[in-house]
């Protein structure tokens, strides 16, 4: 298996990250170079988790010397985290656990060679937070190996679990009841044979756990304007969303659309709600980025001024987005914060590894 590399910012200790679940790349630090395995694909077979498993083989096989740390994603049942324990075991090293977006903002850290501290803004589907909840739209301070979670998108329940990442439009219907309009659901999504029953488990945390994930975002808006309720293939809800706001072209932002909490809690509710009755599903999903937009703005300039910060770094698969980061990238610029964003590798899983490696190197050096 073939393996390509590029420049690395640390020329410490040789280590050996293996990503996440989904687009799993894993890539090797070491002598001031990442090389990089070819992707494995999503790890939810038995032929891609073999892909898994020769790419850690052919990342051993180079030259060099052997790695002095495995570093792996934070969820336990992944098969990479199974595997890069068992190497740990293996070759006498540290396994080290990184926690999923603390790995998405180190991964743009490192391409930017910026050591922190900055404030990150980590979206995505979804990765394991430390509290042991699905996080995803999360407001991080970094500094090196130290990751402080300063705030979070308002949780919206999964109803279903992960079934409901698959079907938009149950995170409709968990927004329709969170606005107090559970009585729409059955009616509304009638064409889905779990709906009448639906509204019996929304309220129920072991069938509907909580997540902050900004991407069950888009995927309630999507449904709930009619563009997507179902996605057959990945990231298909947020696809349609997006060019349908393209489509339309720019509006204005709901300037009410959002509140930010005193803990540091983002709620867009309001935002959705309004989607809720939007009979135009193209003026929706651009209001719905222009608010969007403008929301994340607001909520990571407050950070800033109050952790006198001047840096926000952009890290996770919602910026494959590119309405959402260029008008985002727009306020924060005109706020006059720096912005740095992922631009030769990924946003999302595939380009994790290398923000696994960045703080397994840091912790090697106790910075």
């Amino acid at each position: 298996m073939q393996t390509a590399d590029t420049a690395w910012p640390l020329s410490g200790a040789a280590v050996l990250a293996v990503g996440a679940w989904f687009e799993s790349t894993p890539a090797r630090a070491a002598d001031g170079r990442l090389h990089w395995a070819a992707s494995a694909g999503d790890l939810c077979d038995a032929d891609a988790c073999r892909r898994f498993d020769a790419a850690l083989e052919a990342l051993l096989a180079l030259p060099g010397a052997p790695p002095q740390a495995i570093a792996h994603d934070l969820h336990p049942d992944f098969h990479s985290t199974r595997v890069a324990r068992a190497l740990a075991d293996r070759l006498r090293v540290p396994a080290i656990a990184v926690q999923h977006h603390h790995a998405h903002i180190a991964a743009v850290l490192a391409e930017h060679r910026c050591a922190g501290p900055t404030l990150g803004l980590a979206a995505d589907g979804v990765g394991l937070g430390n509290d042991g909840t699905a996080w995803g739209g999360e407001l991080l301070r970094v500094d090196g190996a130290t990751c402080t979670r300063l705030g979070h998108l308002r949780a919206l329940p999964l109803p279903g679990g992960d079934r409901a990442a698959r079907e938009p439009w149950r995170m409709a219907a968990a927004v329709l009841h969170l606005a107090g309009r559970g009585g729409e659901i059955a009616s509304r999504f009638a064409r889905h044979a779990a709906a009448a029953q639906l509204v019996q488990i929304i309220g129920r945390p072991h069938l509907s756990p909580p997540t902050s994930s900004l991407g069950r975002y888009f995927d309630a808006a999507a449904a709930l304007l009619g563009l997507c309720e179902v996605n057959e293939t990945g990231a298909q809800a947020a696809i349609a969303l997006e060019s349908a706001a393209r489509a339309h072209g720019p509006v204005r932002a709901e300037p009410d659309g959002w509140r930010i909490a005193a803990d540091g809690t983002l709620d867009l509710l309001p935002l959705l709600e309004r989607l809720a009755d939007e009979p135009d599903a193209a003026r929706g999903a651009a209001r719905f980025h222009a608010t969007l937009a403008a929301a994340l703005a607001c909520w990571l300039i407050d950070a800033a001024r109050a952790q006198a910060l001047d840096t926000v770094a952009l890290g996770g698969g919602c910026f494959h987005n590119r309405l959402l980061c260029a008008a985002l990238c727009a306020h924060l610029t005109a706020a006059r914060l720096a912005v740095l964003r992922p631009e030769r590798l990924p946003p999302g899983d595939a380009g994790i590894a290398a923000g696994q490696a960045w703080v397994a190197q840091r912790i090697l050096q106790g910075a």
